[in-house]
């Protein structure tokens, strides 16, 4: 049966009585258009173009936002000129005829008008215009330059553009229409939650957000974003786990005269190095392989094992994160402290083939969102 998407919008009304914490998360997952073929060239040329037209839109938002900033530099405006970026008919020293926001918001509109849904546009503009807020001091000042927007830049997808989300028996995937384009996820061998989460999303558990979509190598990414309430554990923030990472044991964790070491160097950097070895070889043979079809044929064994090392990677640091993160929760510990990180950051920029096979900010960073999700306070000394 078929969901309201509006029910999507708000939570349900027994979390927001209880006004539990909250987490926002990304997942990405990859979605496939869910029409017959003759049909899918259309839809594609329609992502496109919404693609492009928020490639262009947002260069124009964000180089009006800026001319509006430095509007007295730009016209040598005398001390005596008192001007407001606001509304005229709201403020005396406004020199708009509308707020702000909607200054940009009906540029693109205008221009773009029957393009591009300006649900997307106004999703865009939002965006740009909370982050050129937070940077216009560092434009001011000359310490950053401005920000130029690449033709592969994400689509916004709001949750009111998202229709008909359901689970599908026959085909095993989610179903719903985009942009009035029907898709279907692709979760593959999912040993990840996004399968988990998307059962909990149809059944309103938690809340979708204003998310994006990605066009990459020919293939369409969702980067849903979702509101998750932080997992509720007994835990005592008087009991407190240290941590400290390094090569020989990727986490070794203390807490409760209870010390265990997660993961080794021969697991992890002895197999990394291998998958090196692994493409330095076959890069070198690429020279002597058979052709017949020019460098697709000859470096065809290249493309079939790219992106080994970044995948292999990414599994051990979910892995060891993950296995922290119990640790810390079956310690009852409601405190987690990475000890002499800096230090340790400092030793290996030094040294260079620390720097290139540890990832310390990586598993850093899993650290940090696991732990906020579970409610654990992380010190990073």
């Amino acid at each position: 049966m078929p969901i309201n998407i509006y029910k999507i919008k708000t939570l349900p009304k027994y979390l927001c009585e209880m006004e539990k914490p909250t987490i926002i998360l990304t997942r990405k997952i990859q979605l496939l258009i869910d029409v017959p073929a003759d049909e899918k060239k259309e839809m594609w040329e329609k992502l496109y173009r919404y693609q492009n037209r928020c490639f262009r839109a947002a260069n124009f938002i964000v180089s009006h936002l800026y001319v509006q900033e430095m509007i007295k530099d730009f016209f040598y405006l005398t001390e005596e000129v008192q001007y407001k970026l606001a509304d005229a008919n709201k403020d005396e020293k406004g020199i708009f005829t509308r707020s702000k926001t909607n200054t940009t918001a009906r540029m693109v509109f205008d221009r773009f008008k029957g393009e591009i849904p300006t649900d997307i546009l106004g999703s865009l503009n939002n965006t740009i215009q909370s982050t050129f807020s937070k940077n216009k001091a560092d434009y001011w000042q000359g310490t950053k330059s401005l920000r130029n927007f690449k033709r592969d830049i994400p689509i916004p997808l709001p949750v009111k553009c998202i229709s008909k989300m359901r689970f599908d028996s026959e085909q095993k995937a989610f179903c719903f229409n985009m942009f009035a384009i029907p898709v279907k996820t692709y979760l593959g061998k999912d040993f990840s939650d996004k399968r988990l989460i998307m059962e909990r999303l149809l059944k309103d558990e938690i809340k979708l957000c204003t998310s994006q979509i990605q066009l990459k190598d020919g293939k369409i990414y969702w980067l849903a974003v979702f509101e998750f309430e932080k997992e509720e554990h007994l835990l005592k923030p008087e009991i407190i786990a240290e941590a400290s990472l390094s090569l020989e044991h990727p986490i070794v964790v203390k807490a409760n005269n209870v010390r265990i070491s997660i993961g080794s160097k021969e697991e992890f950097l002895y197999r990394r190095l291998a998958i090196q070895a692994s493409q330095k070889r076959i890069q070198s043979g690429i020279t002597y392989a058979r052709s017949g079809n020019g460098t697709k044929r000859k470096q065809k064994a290249l493309y079939r094992t790219e992106n080994f090392e970044s995948k292999y990677v990414s599994n051990r640091l979910h892995l060891y994160s993950r296995k922290l993160i119990n640790f810390c929760i079956q310690q009852q510990a409601g405190t987690l402290i990475l000890k002499n990180q800096e230090d340790k950051i400092g030793i290996a920029k030094e040294q260079e083939f620390v720097l290139r096979n540890w990832s310390y900010y990586d598993l850093q960073t899993k650290i940090k969102y696991k732990a906020e999700k579970a409610g654990i306070e992380l010190i990073i000394g």
